[in-house]
């Protein structure tokens, strides 16, 4: 009996103990972390590009129609250029881009055709949306998650033309 009493007040593996049991959750927190961080540096990405394919618009040289532009811009920013400068293909690609057009006449939109009725103000728009999926690295189903353990991000640009 007192032998077992003399261990139950030893104090010796005391920290050996507790890092063993709290080692295991700090890992798993690092780890989250880090996948958060991948998945907000995507969308950081995706942002970017938006904004500035939809600059491009004011810069745009007439070679090509202004949503091929965009396109491109958006692509490229995200993907970023080889050595040569050319713009890489993957992974966004043009199915990931969208270009919408919007019509207002007196601040209210119009779909009914491409310009307003005489005497209407006339108000145009143009929208970037650049989307892309991202696959966290422990693809817990949490909201927003598709069967395939995928989240779909997604951002957004636009500016007044007229």
């Amino acid at each position: 009996m007192k032998r077992l009493l003399t261990l139950w007040r030893e104090d010796r593996g005391a920290a050996i103990i507790e890092m063993a049991i709290v080692a295991p959750v700090i890992a798993l927190m690092t780890v989250g972390v880090v996948d958060l961080s991948n998945g907000f540096n995507s969308k950081l990405k995706l942002e970017q590009s938006a904004q500035r394919s939809i600059e491009k618009v004011m810069q745009t040289t007439g070679i090509t129609d202004v949503e091929t532009t965009i396109v491109n811009e958006a692509i490229c920013q995200y993907n970023g250029t080889d050595q040569s400068g050319a713009c890489n293909t993957a992974p966004l690609t043009t199915a990931n881009v969208t270009v919408t057009h919007r019509l207002e006449c007196n601040n209210v939109l119009y779909t009914a055709g491409p310009d307003c009725p005489a005497g209407e103000k006339e108000t145009k728009w143009i929208k970037v949306t650049v989307w892309t999926e991202y696959t966290p690295m422990f693809p817990i189903h949490f909201t927003g998650i598709d069967a395939g353990g995928k989240y779909r991000i997604e951002s957004s640009a636009g500016m007044r033309t007229e």
